[in-house]
C-alpha cells in the first residue's frame, strides 16, 4: 500500500490524483490485477469523473450543493459528511498489461467537501490477479 498526502485550498474541490495512481501501478510491477484507491476521511471522497472539461467537476459540485443544501443540521459539518458518503470513499480499477483500465475521458479525483485542510490522505493498494 502506498500512502499519499495533499493539501486542499478550497471548501469544495476535486483534485486529479490519476498520475499518482498510475505511478503506484507502475512501481508495483503488477501486470494483471486491481488498484484500490481509498480515502480515510469522513468529509472527503474518491470519484472517477470526466477529465477533459473542468466544468464537469464544477457542475458536479453544484449538483451536490443542490441535492444537499447547506441547511442547519444538528451536526455542524453534516453536509460535508453526507456528500462524502454519496461520493464514496474508494474506487477499484482493473489493471491490464501493467496499465490502469480507465476510459479515454476518465480520471481519479480526491473530492474535498470540508476544506480547506492542511493535510489529507489517500491510499493506493495494488493486488495481483493470478
Amino acid at each position: 500500500m502506498k500512502s499519499y498526502e495533499l493539501q486542499t485550498y478550497q471548501k469544495e474541490v476535486f483534485i486529479d490524483i490519476t498520475r499518482n495512481v498510475r505511478d503506484a501501478v507502475a512501481r508495483s510491477g503488477v501486470s494483471e490485477g486491481i488498484a484500490v484507491v481509498h480515502c480515510p476521511h469522513t468529509t472527503a471522497g474518491i470519484l472517477i469523473m470526466e477529465n477533459s472539461d473542468p466544468t464537469v467537476r464544477e457542475d458536479t459540485i453544484t449538483a451536490f450543493n443542490r441535492m444537499i443544501p447547506a441547511e442547519k443540521f444538528k451536526h455542524d459539518n453534516f453536509v460535508a459528511h453526507f456528500k462524502a458518503a454519496m461520493a464514496g470513499n474508494s474506487v477499484s480499477l482493473p489493471i491490464e498489461n501493467g496499465q490502469l483500465k480507465l476510459g479515454t475521458w476518465q480520471a481519479v479525483y480526491f473530492c474535498e467537501f470540508d476544506g480547506p485542510r492542511p493535510r489529507r490522505n489517500y491510499y493506493v493498494t495494488i493486488g495481483k490477479c493470478e
